[in-house]
């Protein structure tokens, strides 16, 4: 276990409730009330959007893997929190207070890399144990010869082929700790282990504090808003969102996709967003 001290910065010092995820996020989706997860999120997305997956990549940071969005509101769902997946509604985002480069669970084959999102209330060590399962569909895999690439989507393999895959990889679990944060994340692959099978260099990119939400990456810079958050609000007054939408009121997936109204993908404020590519890469006959 890697142990990370990081210098303390300014937004580091500020602490805020959940009340920043229900105010930011709510221009971009729909707040509802789950029994299990109390209030969770659906965001405003394209058809077929899938956590980890659509439109944002990775890139290797100073902290290890670390997802970037290409979404405005990215700095928060993909770096707190939790997502899993409603039957009915698709993708929904349940908050948490631990910032990470991106939870999700890691595997590696031979000639292949995968990741799915972890699921709300799974700790690392239960995502990383020998019983935890996320279905095969969930998975998103590409050639190792491909990790890394800004324009990833382009290189997805159809999920057909998931099976396979996943029956002959083994999980990658390199964690680190921040011990100013008091949380504890998987890094992902191993830079030489990466560059290795990519053949060419992951030169970190430094992880600096962005001081409002949102994020901007520069070269060798990547700003995020990632301040400490409080579970409870410190005023004693409950933390909610100005607008929680009553489940049977919502439509499902399908009636999103239906609509004549729908419009699909929020555009991003700072980063420039490399139009979606539908086509997927398979895997070669051995």
């Amino acid at each position: 276990v890697v142990m990370l001290t990081p210098v303390q910065v300014k937004s580091q010092g500020v602490s805020v409730g959940f009340q920043v995820f229900y105010d930011e996020l709510s221009p971009y989706g729909t707040w509802v009330y789950n029994p299990e997860y109390g209030y969770v999120w659906m965001p405003d997305v394209e058809p077929g959007f899938v956590p980890y997956s659509t439109n944002g990549y990775w890139i290797y940071t100073n902290e290890g893997w670390t997802w970037i969005s290409n979404y405005s509101w990215g700095w928060a769902p993909f770096h707190y929190g939790r997502w899993y997946t409603d039957a009915n509604y698709g993708p929904m985002w349940v908050p948490d207070n631990e910032w990470g480069p991106g939870w999700v669970t890691w595997r590696r084959s031979a000639g292949f890399y995968g990741w799915a999102p972890i699921g709300p209330g799974v700790s690392i060590t239960i995502a990383y144990g020998s019983n935890y399962y996320v279905p095969h569909s969930q998975w998103t895999f590409v050639r190792d010869v491909d990790f890394g690439r800004t324009n990833i989507n382009r290189y997805y393999i159809d999920n057909s082929y998931n099976v396979t895959i996943i029956n002959n990889s083994t999980i990658i679990y390199n964690s680190r700790t921040d011990r100013l944060r008091n949380v504890t994340y998987n890094t992902g692959p191993g830079r030489m282990e990466a560059e290795k099978r990519a053949g060419r260099n992951f030169e970190p990119v430094t992880i600096r504090e962005f001081s409002k939400p949102g994020q901007n990456l520069n070269k060798d810079q990547l700003q995020i808003y990632r301040p400490t958050v409080r579970r409870n609000n410190s005023s004693g007054v409950r933390a909610a969102p100005a607008k929680v939408e009553r489940m049977d009121n919502v439509r499902t997936s399908e009636q999103r996709r239906s609509s004549p109204s729908y419009k699909g993908n929020q555009q991003p404020r700072q980063q420039p967003v490399e139009k979606q590519q539908q086509r997927q890469a398979q895997p070669s006959k051995q």
